[in-house]
């Protein structure tokens, strides 16, 4: 099969050089059992090279499953991947089967893997090695034939020198590794994926005639997207739903690009920086939390004045719990600004502020943001 008939049936969407490399790579890889290794930031489309891989596979007509590590909690990622008997935990009411059970002569797409807990790893690769595996609460084996394909954001050879990650499974999901590429890394595929995106949007919503402006397109090209494919996609379909005219032009993504939001005229020019996403992203929230820092400040001495005016309350004497008062309170306005800026995307912006999703969901939970 020609790699023009490979992408266009898996909807892999580039023309650079990238992707073809990668694309040609996962032609020859999909037919075997070999298990595969996907690396790359957040939203680059790890999961679409997963879905054609398996879509080419001799597994075809069995279910591919995904399964993202880092959004189950800990304590239920076992149950999940290995099934659980009745009356093994407290709440387990029936027999249930795990993923691996529901994938068996298929795939397993397994993302965000190195979330995984230890102890849960060292079950993985019983599996990998066996093909054997206990439910929770079971005394039985069962047998699985499964095909593994993961992914990670982060550098497992780090992870593991970290002792986050166990070398025997990072070496064993190793075979083979295809690091997707950042989508500013490949500009010339921005054009092809805008339009797509229009195309689909335009298809999906029985909208005729939407249009894209060279324009516009060219400011798409230069701006860095930090949440690559999956940030453009949002983007247009944004932009789309919001044109009354159905020209979609460069006032359309005015508002809608985080570079033309800042009021630093610096920030309005497309410089590449060599830094991660990540980093750039933090950096803005903390410029953000400097700002908030000082309207919190500016109010409480206004709250004050105003009780010594009214003689209600005496203003505090210490100014130790003043200023823990206002981290606690900047911690959870930075945290709410970075919810809006990743527009209530939890993992992105668990990335954004250097934690895990289970911090992120603890700190929701204590600040009772919603």
């Amino acid at each position: 099969m020609a790699a023009y008939e490979f992408q266009k049936n898996s909807g892999i969407i580039g023309k650079s050089k990238a992707i073809q490399d990668i694309v040609d790579i996962a032609m020859q890889i999909a037919k075997s059992d070999i298990s595969v290794l996907l690396y790359g930031e957040s939203g680059v489309g790890k999961e679409v090279f997963a879905q054609a891989i398996h879509q080419f596979s001799d597994r075809a007509n069995k279910r591919i499953v995904n399964v993202n590590c880092g959004a189950i909690p800990e304590g239920l990622l076992e149950s999940e991947l290995f099934g659980h008997k009745k009356g093994s935990f407290t709440g387990a009411t029936t027999d249930r089967k795990g993923y691996f059970e529901i994938a068996d002569n298929g795939t397993l797409f397994l993302d965000e893997i190195a979330e995984m807990p230890l102890t849960t790893q060292v079950k993985l690769l019983r599996v990998l090695e066996t093909k054997e595996f206990m439910p929770v609460g079971s005394e039985t084996v069962k047998k699985v034939n499964v095909r593994i394909i993961a992914a990670a954001n982060k550098d497992l050879q780090k992870e593991v020198d970290k002792k986050n990650f166990r070398k025997d499974l990072y070496f064993r999901l190793k075979a083979v590794t295809l690091n997707i590429p950042a989508l500013r890394e490949r500009r010339e595929d921005i054009t092809l994926l805008a339009n797509h995106f229009l195309k689909i949007y335009s298809e999906h919503n029985n909208i005729p005639g939407l249009h894209i402006t060279i324009d516009a397109l060219d400011l798409l090209t230069q701006y860095h997207w930090p949440g690559n494919v999956r940030e453009l996609k949002n983007t247009i379909e944004t932009a789309a739903a919001l044109s009354r005219t159905g020209i979609i032009d460069v006032n359309s993504f005015k508002n809608l690009l985080s570079e033309l939001d800042d009021e630093d005229d610096i920030r309005h020019l497309p410089v590449h920086l060599n830094k991660s996403p990540e980093s750039l992203d933090r950096e803005m929230i903390y410029r953000a939390l400097i700002e908030i820092k000082k309207d919190l400040m500016e109010l409480k001495q206004m709250a004050y004045k105003n009780i010594e005016d009214n003689h209600k309350f005496a203003e505090p004497k210490s100014d130790e719990a003043e200023e823990i008062m206002s981290l606690a309170e900047a911690e959870k306005a930075v945290i709410v600004k970075t919810m809006e800026y990743t527009r209530y995307n939890k993992r992105r912006a668990a990335q954004i502020l250097d934690v895990s999703e289970r911090t992120l969901y603890r700190k929701l939970r204590d600040y009772g943001i919603e």
